[in-house]
């Protein structure tokens, strides 16, 4: 069995030197990652773009993989997220769907180019221990509002309505990134929203 690549960076980057080294080559690895894809973005490739050493390269990060830039797509998204719940933890469940739909579909196409390219790579990155913690937290607070508006609802447990909702909302939005430009115009997102905003809300009810 082929021995799996190192993922955690050797070291944090605390100087802003070092610091700016790091961004260089994380920023180096996404544009390898959408324009030549996971094949060509080798440690020498990505130094050369990044315009350091791979010597300087091997000083932060072990391998390609631990460079891969899921943590950071991740964390960008998830503030959005996060501000999202804030926003609708006193709207009513329809309300609310249907901003957290909006909001899911919009955080998707930040970078979407690069949105694609992770999904199709994170499982041979070896990186899905990042994306399942992203989904955890996604599922917990999404759970926790449905707890919280019990009364709008059927009686259903609120662990299985938050795997339901999650998992349609988020196959929704990650299908709009998939999908040929069309799915982008402001036109089909409006629909995409009033749609899946039915078809949650109807779940739920």
């Amino acid at each position: 069995m082929a021995r799996k690549p190192p993922t955690k960076p050797r070291k944090n980057a605390s100087q802003a030197r070092s610091r700016a080294t790091v961004d260089a080559l994380v920023e180096a690895t996404a544009r390898i990652l959408v324009r030549e894809g996971f094949e060509k973005a080798s440690t020498n490739r990505i130094a050369e773009i990044a315009g350091v050493s791979v010597g300087s390269l091997y000083q932060y990060f072990p391998s390609k993989e631990a460079l891969v830039v899921i943590d950071r797509h991740n964390d960008e998204i998830m503030q959005i997220v996060r501000a999202a719940f804030v926003e609708v933890a006193d709207m009513p469940i329809e309300k609310a769907v249907r901003r957290l739909v909006t909001v899911a579909i919009e955080a998707h196409h930040i970078d979407p180019d690069l949105h694609r390219v992770l999904a199709e790579q994170i499982p041979r990155s070896g990186r899905l221990a990042e994306v399942e913690a992203f989904n955890h937290e996604v599922d917990g607070l999404v759970r926790a509002y449905l707890e919280s508006h019990r009364k709008e609802m059927r009686k259903i447990d609120p662990g299985l309505a938050a795997f339901m909702c999650v998992s349609a909302i988020e196959a929704v939005a990650h299908n709009t990134v998939l999908n040929p430009a069309e799915m982008l115009s402001e036109k089909m997102v409006r629909t995409l929203v009033d749609e899946t905003t039915r078809m949650v809300v109807g779940y739920l009810r």
